[in-house]
């Protein structure tokens, strides 16, 4: 198999119907202050892993969790597992602080989500 290799999962978004429940709901879980606190996101950073609250699934409408793989190259990568059989599902796009994130549909409807950092 050729292509990049993935750097692992770093970022798993939940969707939420009330964020200020889920946020301590997760607070408890991990043992530490959400990182970022809007009213549109609640990010954890936890054992080198980032937890994301996204209130109503967000503007991509998840309605169930997305974990989101580490790639050096987000479009070599959409490339890959397109030729693969996925399906984008959302174009890589910046979301800030030079983060790109995609997802994709796997054969089976499972979203897949890649980031890079910049």
């Amino acid at each position: 198999m050729t292509g990049s290799s993935t750097q692992g999962i770093t970022t798993v978004l939940h969707p939420v119907s009330d964020l200020t429940k889920a946020k301590a709901v997760y607070a408890a879980l991990l043992g530490v202050p959400a990182q970022t606190d809007s009213p549109y996101y609640v990010g954890f950073d936890a054992g080198g892993q980032h937890i994301g609250l996204v209130p109503g699934g967000g503007p991509q409408g998840m309605t169930s969790p997305v974990a989101y793989w580490q790639v050096p190259d987000i479009e070599a990568k959409l490339a890959e597992l397109t030729a693969a059989g996925a399906t984008v599902k959302e174009s890589a796009h910046e979301v800030g602080g030079g983060r790109l994130v995609a997802t994709v549909t796997d054969p089976d409807g499972n979203v897949l989500g890649i980031l890079q950092d910049r």
